[in-house]
């Protein structure tokens, strides 16, 4: 083998660590035998965007990083969480005008959070509304698995109670079903863009009746290294209820998050939904849950009827009056499905017969009653393929929720360390197929601060998961789901062995 196709294999091999985003497979030479399996590496970068948390002079806000202890990884690392350059949205600006005043720079501030060991959580926090968007870089031991998490109580007013949102890692599309424009909603989609050169984004929305026209959510610039909030209402001429907002950006990347604040059911992050598939799995409703409304979108021409269940302790049942929800081509539907849990652990399961199209879902969760109401939303979400994480646990008010769909698996849950103290401790658990199993978590021994929690496959069928916080202020049952994908913390990375024979002529 040549000097420059060796070359070329070692660089493909770096960049698989180092980026984290592929997964490159040595398939079998036909005749040759089978080949070595790919080898599990450990990521060495990655970069999280976290939102501004809120306009609200009262809010309180919370910053938790955690990343879990990963084998093969060296003792060298950083992990780094600053403030963008936050640059406000104009009407101009959301049509892609420039005016020339931005210059984007970087500013060099001093780190918000700067973790000193894997394995223990390090916490921050700020007050009122004037908080930027975060930019975040993990490096080295730091990188594989790193999770942050944002959350915010805010105790009056529009969005009042408990908002909650995983920082996300930058990307080019994202689905957002479960937005509204209606009179009493005010939505937000947050653009933030890590990178040294601008991005731009479109946005579209998508009603009852199909597409919004619109052309101001064209050509979007989001200068760097900074955040564009952009208020959805600005971007259709009449008021809907339900919305998928699709964000797709032309240049660059982006990290995104719609902020759906109510005037009097509260408010909370909608993060966004798995990418569109034939089937789908939403974790984690509360099982007190007064109401529970699914929004589904399929971008495809053709309709499509979604079966639905419910995964309870018990396994799998379907709703009554809601065996199946037709979805229109290119149309959101959205559906009440009341109070689906009755007291009981819940995950919804959606599927489709043959043939089936892709579609993208998420559900609004009420919580309360009369004027003592509060919502979160939990998007379908991808499964814990080897291991994901929580982080922002108390002593109280956690519910970790795992669901198996399709087969009974077996998972192992670590506590971390505390931030301020405690011993990390781990509980394996047993999920059934067909069930959802509500979690006490096991909390780390002599905590003090906040932990993470861990979640591993070890056997069996996909496992799917949700963390919810609770924080009742004034009888408002303050609350917040956050969902578990995998954390793709390792990535797959080709096995390449000299073969001196390509050296031999015929």
């Amino acid at each position: 083998m040549n000097r420059t196709t060796m070359s070329l294999i070692a660089g493909v091999a770096a960049l698989a660590a180092v980026t984290g985003f592929a997964a490159l497979d040595t398939p079998d030479a036909a005749g040759a035998g089978s080949a070595k399996a790919a080898a599990r590496l450990p990521v060495e970068r990655t970069t999280l965007v976290c939102p501004s948390p809120s306009s609200s002079d009262i809010a309180d806000t919370s910053y938790t990083s955690f990343t879990p202890v990963t084998q093969g990884t060296d003792g060298d690392g950083k992990a780094r969480l600053r403030p963008a350059a936050e640059e406000s949205a104009t009407t101009g600006d959301a049509q892609g005008k420039d005016d020339g005043k931005k210059d984007g720079k970087k500013k060099d501030s001093k780190p918000v959070l700067e973790p000193k060991e894997p394995g223990k959580p390090v916490t921050g926090d700020t007050s009122g509304g004037d908080a930027p968007a975060l930019i975040g870089t993990a490096e080295g031991r730091f990188a594989p698995g790193w999770t942050m998490q944002q959350t915010t109580e805010v105790a009056a007013g529009t969005g009042r109670g408990l908002l909650g949102v995983d920082c996300t890692a930058p990307d080019t599309e994202f689905w957002f079903p479960g937005a509204s424009t209606k009179a009493d909603r005010s939505d937000y989609v947050h653009l933030t863009n890590p990178d040294d050169s601008a991005a731009v984004v479109d946005i579209e929305l998508y009603g009852k009746d199909g597409a919004v026209k619109s052309t101001v959510g064209e050509g979007i610039t989001v200068a760097p290294h900074s955040s564009e909030p952009v208020l959805l209402s600005t971007l259709a001429d009449a008021p809907q209820e339900d919305l998928t907002v699709h964000v797709s950006v032309r240049s660059g990347r982006v990290g995104a998050a719609v902020q759906a604040l109510d005037d009097k059911l509260g408010g909370d992050w909608l993060a966004a939904a798995a990418d569109p598939a034939d089937s789908l799995v939403l974790p984690g409703i509360p099982k007190d849950a007064t109401s529970v409304r699914l929004i589904a979108f399929t971008p495809a021409d053709a309709d499509t009827d979604l079966k639905v269940r419910l995964a309870s302790p018990s396994g799998l049942i379907t709703p009554a009056g809601h065996d199946t929800v037709h979805v229109k081509g290119g149309m959101t539907t959205a559906v009440d499905l009341g109070e689906l849990t009755r007291g009981e652990a819940g995950s919804l399961v959606l599927t489709q017969t043959s043939p089936s199209v892709p579609v993208v879902a998420a559900l609004r969760v009420t919580r309360g009653r009369g004027g003592k109401q509060e919502t979160a939303f939990i998007p379908a979400t991808g499964p814990v393929a080897a291991r994901a994480t929580s982080a922002d646990n108390s002593g109280k008010g956690s519910t970790l929720s795992l669901t198996a769909p399709t087969a009974t698996a077996q998972v192992k849950v670590t506590a971390s360390a505390g931030s301020e103290g405690g011993t990390a401790v781990t509980k394996t658990y047993t999920i059934k197929a067909g069930t959802t199993q509500d979690i006490a978590p096991p909390a780390p021994s002599g905590l003090k601060g906040t932990y993470a929690l861990t979640v591993e496959r070890l056997s069996g069928g996909p496992v799917y998961g949700a963390r919810t916080l609770t924080a009742t202020e004034d009888g408002v049952p303050g609350f917040t789901v956050q969902t578990l994908p995998d954390d793709r913390g390792t990535v797959s990375v080709p096995h390449a062995d000299e073969d001196v024979s390509v050296l031999q002529g015929s």
